[in-house]
């Protein structure tokens, strides 16, 4: 999908959520998240979406199986199947930005991914998040010198 120029559709950190409830929504419907977000782009019924929305829905689809391995090798004691779908997408995205958001720092991602867990999930979804992601971030230099 093209990025073209669209509205600017909130800061980023409303792009990282929108991205999250695009991933949980296509994950719900059993439905591909880019064609998904392919309907919302050409859709005059909904609000704009940026292009960082974009990028990040088109980046973690692409690399959705190396995410889903390093979810799975740092979730102790979770499995991906047993991760409530909402913390799931938003451990995608803050993978996703940890290991390939070039111009975010890893702390940056990190906190947003907790913040948006705070806001869509449940009490103690913020700690999981935070402490998946920690471990995550703690050898990201490592993983991204072998992507």
């Amino acid at each position: 999908m093209s990025a073209e120029r669209r509205p600017r559709a909130g800061g980023r950190h409303a792009s990282r959520k929108r991205a999250v409830e695009i991933l949980y929504e296509a994950a719900q419907r059993s439905a591909d998240p880019v064609e998904l977000l392919g309907e919302r782009v050409g859709s005059t019924d909904v609000e704009p979406i940026s292009d960082y929305t974009i990028s990040l829905v088109e980046g973690v689809w692409a690399r959705r199986e190396r995410i889903d391995e390093l979810l799975a090798e740092h979730a102790h004691g979770w499995t991906l199947e047993r991760m409530p779908p909402v913390d799931l997408a938003v451990l995608r995205v803050g993978v996703y930005e940890l290991l390939w958001g070039t111009d975010v720092p890893d702390p940056v991602a990190i906190d947003e991914a907790v913040g948006i867990a705070k806001e869509l999930s449940t009490e103690d979804s913020p700690r999981f998040v935070n402490g998946v992601l920690g471990r995550i971030g703690n050898i990201a230099d490592r993983l991204r010198a072998v992507l």
